[in-house]
C-alpha cells in the first residue's frame, strides 16, 4: 500500500502544485526545467555560477542551442526563478541533481560535485522531500554515497521521512529529433515510496518514466548505455584504420551495411570522443568492478582505442604534410575546423579538438581554430593554456595562409566547396567533405 507521503505526492504532482528545484543550470539543468515549466510546474533552478543564474533570471542563456521563450515567459509569471541562495532548497517539494561527474587525472570517479550537493542540501532537508540524482554515476553512489549524507545531516530515515532517488539524463545536445520530453526516462528508488514518487514526477514531465527495482540499476543502465556506444565507436575506429590500409574507405563500408534492416546499427569513427558521457562513463564502472576483484577488459580496450584516436590524427597529419605538401608539421601553420565535441552545437565538454590543438602544438607548429558556435574558448579542467583562444575568420585569404586545414567537426554551417577550393590540403576526420558533396585531390580521410 502506498504511504500517505506518496498519495500526497502524488496528487500534488498531478494537481501541479508540487514545487520543483533542480540543482546544476548546464546542458541537463536546463533542459529539464524547460519541460517542467512546459508542464505547468513551478521551478526553482540552483547554480554556485552567478552570471549563469543573472542570465536565466534575465531571459538569456549561454548555451545556443536551448530555446529561451519558456524561461523567459516563466520569469514573467513567477514560475521560474534561478538562484545561488542554497537556503531555499527546502522550498521545492523535489529536488533532482544535475551536477557534473566528471574524472580525476588518474581516470577515477570525481564525485565531488555529487557529495557538495548533497550536503549542502542535508543541512536543509525537510521531512518529505524527493532527492533525486541524474548525473552519471557508477552503481551505488546513490546508495552508498548520498544516502548517509543525508540522513547523518538530519536524522531523517530514507524511504520514510524523505524519499531519493535516481534517474539518469538522456540529454543528446543538439538532437532536432529527441529532446528531453520525448524521451522516455528511466527511474529507480530507494524503496517503494520513492519509486512512487519520482515515477509519478517523470510521468508527467516526459514522455514515460519506465521503473526499475533499484537505484543501483537505473545506475547501471546509463553506465550501460553509454558504454555501448563506447564500444561501437572503437570498433568502427579500428577497423578505419584497418581499412584505410587496404585502400577501402570505411564510410562507404558502413553506409552500406547499414542498408541491412536488422543485425546492424551504424557507429561512425572519428578524431577522438567528446561530451561529458562517453569519454567518461566507462571508467566509473571499470573503476568500481575492481572492488568486486572483475577485470573490465573489453571496456578498458575501447577506452584505449579511443582516447588514441587524436594521436593517430596528428601522425596521419604529419605524414601527408611530408608527403603531400612537402612541409614539416613543426614548421607548419594549422586550422583546425570545429571545436565543438559534435555538429551544430556550442558544447566542448572533453572535445578531441582540444587535444588534437594540444598534440599539434607540441610538434611545433602554429595552430588557429574556426567554430561557427564558439568564439572564444572558455576555461576547462584539462587545457588551460587555451583558454581565451578566439576562432579566426574563414575567407579565401585566410585559408590560403595555412599550410593544412584539419576538420575536427563536422558543422552543416560551413562551406565545405568553398574550404577545399581555397585550401592547400584538407585532412578530413568526418567525411564532412563527402557527405558534402565535394572531392578533390587535396582531400584526404584520416
Amino acid at each position: 500500500m502506498s504511504s500517505p507521503a506518496a498519495q500526497r505526492f502524488v496528487e500534488r504532482v498531478n494537481d501541479r502544485t508540487v514545487v520543483i528545484g533542480i540543482v546544476g543550470l548546464g546542458y541537463v539543468g536546463i533542459p529539464l526545467a524547460l519541460a517542467a515549466l512546459r508542464q505547468g510546474f513551478r521551478v526553482i533552478g540552483f547554480d554556485i555560477d552567478q552570471n549563469r543564474v543573472d542570465q536565466l533570471n534575465a531571459g538569456r542563456s549561454a548555451i545556443k542551442h536551448i530555446p529561451m521563450d519558456l524561461i523567459i515567459e516563466g520569469v514573467k509569471d513567477k514560475r521560474f526563478e534561478a538562484s545561488t541562495d542554497f537556503d531555499r532548497m527546502a522550498e521545492p517539494d523535489a529536488l533532482l541533481i544535475a551536477v557534473p561527474t566528471p574524472l580525476t587525472k588518474y581516470r577515477e570517479p570525481d564525485l565531488s560535485y555529487v557529495v557538495r550537493t548533497t550536503e549542502a542540501i542535508g543541512r536543509r532537508l525537510r521531512k518529505d522531500q524527493l532527492v533525486v540524482l541524474e548525473s552519471t554515476t557508477y552503481p551505488g553512489t546513490t546508495d552508498e554515497v548520498m544516502r548517509p549524507i543525508l540522513e547523518k545531516a538530519t536524522g531523517l530515515k530514507s524511504g520514510e521521512e524523505f524519499f531519493l532517488a535516481f534517474s539518469p539524463e538522456r540529454e543528446d545536445p543538439g538532437n532536432p529529433d529527441f529532446g528531453t520530453s520525448t524521451i522516455p526516462k528511466v527511474v529507480g528508488g530507494d524503496g517503494a515510496a520513492a519509486l512512487e514518487m519520482s515515477m509519478a514526477l517523470y510521468g508527467a514531465l516526459v514522455v514515460r518514466a519506465v521503473p526499475v527495482s533499484s537505484t543501483a540499476t537505473a545506475e547501471a543502465v546509463k553506465l550501460t548505455e553509454n558504454i555501448f556506444r563506447a564500444v561501437n565507436i572503437a570498433l568502427v575506429n579500428e577497423l578505419k584504420v584497418v581499412y584505410a590500409a587496404m585502400g577501402i574507405d570505411v564510410w562507404e563500408v558502413i553506409d552500406a551495411a547499414k542498408t541491412k534492416p536488422f543485425g546492424f546499427m551504424p557507429f561512425y569513427p572519428g578524431p577522438g570522443l567528446g561530451g561529458h558521457c562517453i569519454p567518461i562513463d566507462p571508467f566509473y564502472l571499470t573503476w568500481k568492478a575492481r572492488e568486486y576483484d572483475i577485470a573490465t577488459r573489453f571496456i578498458e580496450l575501447a577506452g584505449e582505442i579511443n582516447s588514441r584516436m587524436p594521436y593517430r590524427v596528428v601522425a596521419d597529419l604529419a605524414q601527408l604534410l611530408d608527403t603531400k605538401g612537402r612541409k614539416n608539421l613543426s614548421d607548419a601553420r594549422i586550422l583546425v575546423m570545429g571545436i565543438a565535441y559534435k555538429k551544430n552545437i556550442d558544447d566542448m565538454r572533453e572535445s578531441p579538438s582540444l587535444k588534437l590543438i594540444e598534440l599539434i602544438e607540441k610538434r611545433g607548429a602554429h595552430v588557429e581554430f574556426h567554430d561557427p558556435f564558439i568564439p572564444v574558448i572558455p576555461p576547462t579542467r584539462e587545457h588551460a593554456d587555451l583558454t581565451g583562444r578566439k576562432s579566426v575568420s574563414v575567407s579565401r585569404e585566410s585559408l590560403a595562409s595555412f599550410d593544412a586545414v584539419l576538420i575536427a567537426t563536422d558543422h552543416d554551417d560551413v562551406d565545405y566547396a568553398s574550404l577545399v577550393a581555397h585550401s592547400k590540403l584538407v585532412i578530413d576526420t568526418r567525411n564532412a567533405c563527402a557527405r558534402a558533396g565535394v572531392s578533390a585531390d587535396n582531400v584526404f580521410k584520416a
